[in-house]
């Protein structure tokens, strides 16, 4: 199947294995529970019903502090959807807190460990060029 938009994650380079896990899991949840992209209900072949999956694939890619805050500068003006992951969230347990934490800084000061974008394929491929996947 071709699609004609792209989803990519970027988390920074230097986190801790969970950390990126997590961070990657909550930034496509904000993908996948705003742009339809979930697909129908997986069965085996025992008949045992599993949940839905992205229907598109997620390239997984990592940066710097610095790529990621010209990242989503980039991609401000760009036609994406963004959802984005501060270190500050790793001290909060609950969405309001985490809603919360964020909105006590400006776009530029936020201290940014995961962005997840979805758009036009040649927009997304153009504000990833340079960033490496993540290994």
């Amino acid at each position: 199947m071709e699609f004609d938009t792209k989803i990519k994650i970027v988390i920074r380079e230097d986190l801790q294995m969970w950390q990126g896990l997590n961070v990657t899991a909550f930034l496509m949840s904000g993908i996948a529970g705003t742009q339809d992209i979930i697909g129908e209900p997986y069965k085996d072949k025992d008949n045992v019903e599993y949940l839905p999956m992205s229907q598109q694939p997620i390239l997984i890619h990592s940066g710097t502090s610095d790529q990621m805050k010209d990242l989503l500068q980039k991609a401000l003006t760009k036609d994406v959807v963004i959802s984005i992951y501060t270190e500050e969230l790793f001290k909060t347990y609950n969405d309001e807190d985490n809603r919360a934490m964020v909105a006590q800084f400006g776009t530029e000061e936020l201290n940014l460990v995961g962005i997840g974008i979805r758009g036009k394929k040649n927009h997304v491929d153009r504000l990833l060029k340079g960033f490496d996947l993540h290994k």
